[in-house]
């Protein structure tokens, strides 16, 4: 059973950064799930692939949780973003690069 060690990214129905600062640990599936014929659910027997997420402040708390208790982890790194923040005001600044075309 190894986990994934992960700093979640924003969702797409947010606009600012809440809820992305905290560093999480899911599990990785050790069974793959099972379609139920008559329903056609999807279900699995191992609980902490689907039911258990750990949340930590820093990084080095979750890869220090996962030695103390011998769970091999995988470490993903935060991506970047590419998009710089800017203001409303900035589109009607006096030093503006590009001139306003309206």
């Amino acid at each position: 059973m190894y986990a994934r060690i992960y700093q979640p990214a924003k969702t797409a129905m947010q606009s600012g950064k809440a809820n992305t600062k905290s560093w999480l640990m899911d599990f990785d599936a050790e069974t793959a799930r099972r379609i139920d014929p008559l329903m056609g659910w999807t279900s699995a027997d191992d609980m902490t692939a689907s039911q258990v997420r750990l949340t930590f402040e820093t990084q080095d708390e979750a890869i220090a949780f996962a030695k103390k208790h011998s769970i091999p982890y995988r470490l993903e790194e935060p991506r970047k973003s590419d998009v710089h923040p800017k203001a409303y005001s900035d589109n009607f600044a006096y030093k503006r690069r590009k001139p306003w075309t309206h």
